[in-house]
């Protein structure tokens, strides 16, 4: 686990030793480059929120803010036991989640691996593969059955689109998969046959995002949280906005929602900025751009998100071995070619070393990139994983502070989950330090501060189950209306 406590950077601008002028030199223009100004995350934050509402809007934008269609916020006093699914890129996740009713939940869970051939598997045996998992998992926690059907929240994290909360067309397959009659089909249906064709005591009633269930997973054991975030391999924001201020339901929200009712938005903001009007990219964050599957996308994800911090350093270390030459001299810089050979853990594993002379980050240099360093080096290397750490910190917070100024609040707990928030070095408190700078708190304790998320694809998935058969025992609708 990478340490998350307070601690300041080691090696600041003008404390190297034994570095040529032309080197410093350089060192210090790429500081400049990576420096965000809180004068700068206002500018963002004041942009971003033009885009949450331009994505709310009957035209859109680039943030796409999808209507999660769950309708009601938890009121931590939910009980019962749910079954939730989670069908990720290597495992699937099943979930026994005993809501307490009193803000509290216990979970059960078995993974069950996938085998290699599921990702181009046939129809047939995707949705075989899941029923029999839950078969056994069945099985082995209700082996005397059940009195009644067990209500189950489908956590599905491929792009979807839905019309309300128990359904969702896949739009296209990702994270390798690629299983024909899937995609542009709605997958309940789909699990519901393969659970009836096992004659297994469940009903799908949900289907969710994983971002909404952080959101009402931590709302569930958490009054004051306000929104579920994603920080790690993507980056993702969900929070609760209001139907009667989402222009694109104008029409299509039956009359027994209420225009005052409240509505999940999952924004996917990882999109912000497509345009670059905004955001303070540099000729590495243009290059990465360019190099990807999908130029011109996913702008805001690309400077801030797990999946890039490592290759954002490869870029910088190549330009100085390669084209300037001023480090890793006659070395072989074969590996350090390499697209995304580093990944998010380097520039983390590199700021964690505690020792003077950095001998962790010799052994990491020496081990993954075959390049032997000096201790000068290495002390420029720790600058440069600094910087990228902290500006990915600094810039992530300006969703955060777009939805709290959007919808006006002066006090929020913002639940975050994903390897970045959780394990890189600094995160929190660089976070923290960025939203002190756009709101100018005088505060003794930040009104606005990120905590730790509750499970959004287990217990989230679950709540959200929990809410929507409330509601569909009622009578309620849970989507647009039907034609």
């Amino acid at each position: 686990m990478v340490h998350l406590g307070p601690r300041k950077p080691q090696h600041r601008k003008g404390t190297f030793t034994d570095v040529p002028e032309n080197l410093l030199q350089q060192v210090h223009d790429i500081e400049q480059q990576l420096t965000v100004s809180g004068d700068t995350l206002k500018k963002i934050t004041e942009h971003f929120i033009t885009e949450l509402e331009k994505g709310l809007s009957k035209e859109g934008g680039n943030i796409p803010m999808l209507p999660g269609w769950v309708l009601d916020f938890p009121t931590g006093k939910e009980k019962g036991d749910y079954l939730a699914i989670d069908l990720g890129g290597t495992n699937l996740r099943v979930v026994l989640v005993k809501l307490g009713g009193n803000r509290d939940f216990d979970t059960t869970q078995s993974k069950f691996a996938l085998p290699s051939y599921m990702r181009t598997a046939t129809l047939d045996q995707l949705w075989d593969f899941i029923a029999k998992s839950l078969k056994s998992f069945l099985d082995e926690f209700f082996p005397d059955g059940v009195s009644s059907p067990l209500p189950l929240g489908f956590t599905f994290s491929y792009p979807a689109f839905q019309n309300s909360i128990n359904e969702g067309v896949l739009k296209a397959w990702t994270k390798g998969f690629d299983i024909d009659g899937v995609e542009g089909h709605d997958v309940v249906p789909m699990l519901q046959a393969a659970i009836e064709k096992y004659d297994l005591p469940i009903k799908v009633v949900a289907l969710i995002n994983d971002t909404t269930g952080t959101l009402v997973a931590s709302m569930y054991t958490d009054s004051d949280a306000k929104m579920g975030l994603i920080f790690g391999t993507g980056c993702n924001g969900a929070y609760y906005d209001v139907v009667k201020d989402v222009p694109k339901l104008e029409g299509l929200v039956p009359d027994d929602i209420s225009p005052d009712s409240p509505m999940a938005i999952n924004c996917e903001y990882g999109a912000f900025d497509n345009e670059h009007v905004a955001l303070p990219r540099t000729k590495y964050d243009i290059t990465i751009d360019e190099e990807s599957p999908r130029p011109g996308q996913q702008a805001f994800e690309k400077m801030i998100s797990g999946y890039y911090l490592g290759e954002i350093l490869r870029l910088i270390l190549l330009e100085l071995a390669e084209e300037k030459k001023l480090i890793f001299k006659d070395q072989d810089l074969s590996k350090l070619k390499e697209l995304f050979i580093l990944d998010t853990s380097f520039p983390a594993k590199i700021e964690e070393d505690p020792f003077e002379n950095l001998s962790d980050v010799q052994e990491l240099f020496q081990t993954v990139l075959g390049i032997q360093t000096t201790v000068p080096e290495r002390k420029i290397v720790r600058r440069f994983a600094e910087l990228i750490g902290e500006r990915s910190a600094r810039l992530s917070i300006c969703g955060i502070a777009a939805i709290c100024k959007k919808r006006g609040y002066t006090s929020a707990n913002c639940a975050a989950d994903g390897s970045v928030v959780n394990k890189y070095p600094g995160f929190k408190e660089r976070a923290a330090k960025g939203l002190r700078d756009i709101f100018e708190w005088e505060t003794e304790e930040d009104p606005i501060k990120i905590v730790a998320a509750e499970d959004g694809s287990g217990a989230g998935a679950a709540i959200i189950a929990a809410l929507t058969e409330k509601r569909l025992a009622a009578g309620l609708s849970v989507g647009i209306k039907k034609n």
